[in-house]
């Protein structure tokens, strides 16, 4: 008679798992305070972060002359195709069309016009044209999941694009990414770059998601979610999405920090 004991079922692990993180999020925010509107780079249940966050203060370098005046992008360098990652291709690529607007401000609600804005996301399978990405997720090749756009004289972008599915990430047993796109905004030069990123309204991935979970401020979490808006939506066309982004000031949109 064998007298190992039995294999615990994949939900009962899958639970045990949760459990855990949780645990670790909740002494988190207890070690970190619910104030703080951006993460701490060292939070326990981002397990990556661990192993790359710096463990020292940071240096300020002195920039060179040439990083603070360029590269700057001019209006001719960014075309309209490069906004329309459904139409960069010969084909027409797979998933539920999506327009995605907004706007980029100041502290005082200002529009920041010129503002060069870059996207990258993953496919309709969860999937990114990257040689990094190895999951077992179907590639398209009418779609490579990246766009950018200037703003306008209101501050306004606008792209269109394919919503995103979730993918698996290994951070623990079971973990998946809800489905989000990144947003990269620059100002004059390189140097002057912030990093953040956008996610759905209901998606069920949120409570499971150390990554979004890392912003202890439950109203900084909201600002990353952005709102549907039928009257954006075209009919037998697209589904229509409105996020503005806010540089700083209280209502400022969380930026990723050393991630």
């Amino acid at each position: 008679m064998s007298t190992n004991p039995p294999t615990p079922e994949p939900q009962a692990l899958i639970d045990a798992e949760t459990a855990r993180i949780q645990a670790e999020a909740d002494k988190a925010l207890a070690d970190g305070g619910q104030e703080e509107l951006h993460p701490r780079r060292d939070y326990p249940p981002y397990r990556s972060s661990i192993l790359r966050h710096p463990k020292r203060p940071l240096v300020a370098a002195r920039e060179a002359f040439t990083e603070l005046r360029g590269p700057v992008f001019g209006v001719t360098d960014v075309t309209e195709l490069d906004s329309d990652l459904t139409r960069q291709h010969h084909g027409e690529p797979l998933g539920e069309r999506i327009v995605v607007t907004g706007r980029v401000l100041d502290r005082d609600g200002r529009p920041v016009r010129g503002q060069l804005v870059e996207v990258w996301q993953a496919n309709a399978s969860g999937r990114y044209a990257h040689k990094r990405d190895q999951h077992p997720a179907p590639l398209d090749p009418n779609f490579t999941g990246t766009g950018r756009c200037l703003t306008d004289d209101e501050g306004r972008y606008t792209f269109t694009s394919i919503k995103p599915g979730p993918y698996p990430w290994r951070n623990h047993l079971n973990a998946w990414r809800p489905a989000h796109i990144h947003f990269s905004l620059f100002g004059t030069a390189f140097t002057q770059r912030l990093v953040t990123q956008m996610y759905f309204p209901g998606d069920p991935l949120f409570p499971y998601d150390p990554i979004f979970n890392s912003i202890t401020d439950e109203r900084a979490r909201q600002r990353l979610i952005a709102g549907y808006d039928h009257d954006l939506s075209s009919p037998e066309w697209s589904l229509g999405y409105r996020w503005d982004i806010v540089l700083d000031g209280p209502s400022a949109t969380w930026m990723e920090e050393g991630r």
